[in-house]
Formats: structure tokens, C-alpha cells, sequence
């Protein structure tokens, strides 16, 4: 169970890194990262955040340069929210694949 402070400060991490990966994949073209999830720790240590890649094909190497430049990202969302957190989470990475999970579902339903 998650509790209010924890879900507000989720909220503000999604929105603050959506802005971030929007302004980086900006750059490179043809590349969209969105942030589907974020989920606090109850001692507000660790940030789980779960990314959707599109186009999926690239989405593991995409993700792997994000994971190598976490330092920076964190760096950058502290600047953004360094007025309501005094400390910014650690941040980890992961592959959000319920997307796909839910495509490949509905292609074995409809394929009977």
C-alpha cells in the first residue's frame, strides 16, 4: 500500500522526468520515451521508474544508454525539484513491456 506522500512524490517524478526524456529524445528523432510508472520507496531512497521506448526495436539499446546515463538524469531532476524534495532518489531503470504484454495477449485471443 502506498501512501499519500509517496504516490504525490511518484506523480512529481513522472512529470518532471516525462519533461526530461522529452527535451532529450527531442535530439535524436524518431525515438519516443515515455515514463509509464514510478514507484517510491517508503523511505523515498529509491525510484523504481518503468519507461515504454517506441519503436520497440531499439528500446533495449535506448534503455541501456539511459541506465548509463542515470547520473545525469538524476542530476537534472534535482535541479527540478531541489525545492519540494531535499533529497533526490536514487534512480532505476526498467523496460515498462506491459504494452506488449497486453498486444500479444489480444494476437493468441484473436488468432483462435
Amino acid at each position: 500500500m502506498e501512501g499519500k506522500r509517496q504516490a504525490k512524490i511518484s506523480r512529481l517524478l513522472q512529470k518532471e522526468l516525462s519533461e526530461i526524456f522529452r527535451q532529450q529524445t527531442a535530439k535524436m528523432g524518431n525515438v519516443l520515451v515515455s515514463v509509464s510508472t514510478v514507484r517510491v520507496s517508503p523511505d523515498l531512497s529509491i525510484a523504481k521508474v518503468y519507461l515504454s521506448i517506441f519503436p520497440p526495436e531499439k528500446s533495449q539499446e535506448i534503455l541501456d544508454n539511459i541506465k548509463r546515463s542515470s547520473k545525469t538524469v538524476r542530476y537534472d531532476l534535482a535541479q527540478q525539484v531541489k525545492e519540494t524534495l531535499r533529497k533526490c532518489p536514487d534512480l532505476q531503470f526498467y523496460l515498462d513491456d506491459s504494452l506488449d504484454y497486453a498486444e500479444n495477449i489480444d494476437r493468441l485471443l484473436g488468432s483462435r
